[in-house]
């Protein structure tokens, strides 16, 4: 009888906790972390146009050349080039031209019919493989960060009608002509997210054919990766 009474106590103990873990675990997930504070220059744009230009007089020139972007005139350059559910496309003048040699063939493209199951946060639950278009669809700001040679990237997504956020840390550089990104930390809203979550989330995005197609290089383009807290871009001799 005592043994009867001890299992029931337990199990009752047991199930309250896991649902209170369950609880916890939500409201971590919905609660939306801060973005990191850019700093703004209404001149970074052009600022990188100019960058992109002078690599390509260098180049014309045989000489060695690359673009070094800080993190305002990256994040400027992103908000150009990504469209984002509800923003206005960019018009063909803001961004740099891809027969510049700049790498506006990273540029993601235009988004596609959101789908209920377009958001970045089914990427780390569901088996299939997302398309970069589907994750893109439900995208709604991006902010990148950089700190010695870690990309920080932090985005902001509908969910369902709710703003949820997620934050991937990690490496960046480019291998056999393609951009490869490894994730060393990240969180979705305030949860953080286990490493193998995080490790097969990246794989199922650039696993698939058609991904890895839109993750190749320009031709010219022989390296990106995050050095001091910049975004090198290194092109070809």
């Amino acid at each position: 009888m005592a043994d009867t009474k001890l299992f029931k106590t337990l199990y009752q103990i047991l199930t309250w906790t896991s649902f209170v873990g369950l609880i916890v675990v939500i409201i971590l997930v919905l609660r939306t972390s801060p973005a990191p504070q850019i700093p703004t220059n209404p001149d970074a744009a052009a600022s990188a146009e100019k960058k992109f230009e002078a690599a390509d007089r260098a180049k014309a020139a045989g000489q060695p050349s690359e673009v070094a972007l800080d993190r305002t005139e990256l994040n400027s350059y992103l908000g150009q080039n990504l469209q984002l559910e509800g923003a206005p496309a960019a018009s063909a003048g803001s961004a740099p031209s891809s027969a510049s040699g700049s790498p506006a063939g990273m540029a993601a493209p235009s988004s596609s019919a959101g789908t209920a199951g377009s958001d970045p946060a089914a990427v780390l639950s569901s088996n299939e493989q997302p398309t970069i278009d589907q994750v893109q669809s439900s995208v709604k700001d991006v902010k990148v960060d950089m700190e010695g040679d870690v990309v920080k990237a932090y985005v902001i997504f509908d969910f369902h009608g709710k703003d949820l956020s997620l934050e991937l840390d990690g490496h960046l550089a480019a291998e056999n002509g393609y951009m490869k990104f490894v994730p060393i930390a990240g969180k979705l809203g305030s949860l953080p997210l286990p490493q193998s979550t995080l490790n097969e989330a990246v794989d199922k995005l650039m696993s698939s054919p058609e991904n890895r197609e839109k993750l190749k290089l320009p031709a010219d383009i022989n390296n990106i990766q995050i050095v001091n807290g910049q975004a090198v871009v290194q092109y070809k001799q």
